[in-house]
């Protein structure tokens, strides 16, 4: 009794019983199948069959009677197409399976490289905005000639300015030595526009 339980034990599998068939493999008898289904779709096999028949015909008709294994009726041809039907539809149905199979995987790969493609183009239309954007507030070069321009004439200003403050400074020192000496005011000097505000300035002085 105890022995009997133990071989019904849920948590075991239980072993194959009845006949086992032989195992074939799947891959190599689809690519038989798909051979045989290419074959019976070409031209060739129309025409060697269709001279098959013909000769079947030929033979069974005119050749002598004792000799004749299909006579008239032609009994045994017919079974032979039969057969060749009934095996070629399962053939031809398991050949479009595969190539269904195969179109499947084929859309979904190209389903997958249009979603990476897509993925791709959106990024790089992302990144083409931001160096947009970025571009949009970099100095342009028109900017920088009218920038340079106008750094050139403060700089040519502050060189005018430093010339005129280093005139007035020497004719103050002139100036200065002529009254240490004794003399009288140094000869006038001819002086262009750019010594006016000197002039206010010694003035204010005197």
């Amino acid at each position: 009794m105890a022995d009997q339980r133990r071989a019904e034990r849920l948590d075991q599998p239980r072993a194959p019983r009845g006949l086992r068939l032989p195992r074939i493999d799947a891959e190599t008898f689809g690519r038989w199948s798909e051979g045989i289904a290419r074959g019976m779709g070409t031209a060739n096999f129309i025409v060697y069959m269709t001279l098959v028949i013909a000769a079947w015909f030929g033979w069974n008709t005119l050749a002598p009677a004792n000799l004749r294994f299909d006579p008239y009726t032609f009994t045994f041809l017919t079974l032979v197409l039969s057969l060749q039907a009934s095996y070629a539809a399962p053939l031809i149905l398991l050949a479009q399976n595969r190539q269904a199979d195969r179109d499947r995987i084929a859309l979904e790969e190209d389903r997958r490289r249009a979603t990476m493609q897509k993925a791709d183009t959106e990024y790089l239309a992302r990144e083409i905005a931001a160096l947009r954007i970025a571009l949009g507030e970099v100095a342009t070069r028109d900017f920088l000639r009218s920038e340079l321009a106008r750094l050139a004439e403060e700089l040519d200003e502050a060189a005018d300015r430093r010339r005129k403050l280093e005139r007035r400074q020497q004719e103050r020192e002139i100036r200065r030595e002529a009254r240490r000496q004794g003399g009288g005011e140094p000869l006038d000097e001819p002086r262009d526009d750019l010594d006016g505000d000197y002039a206010h300035e010694g003035r204010g002085e005197g």
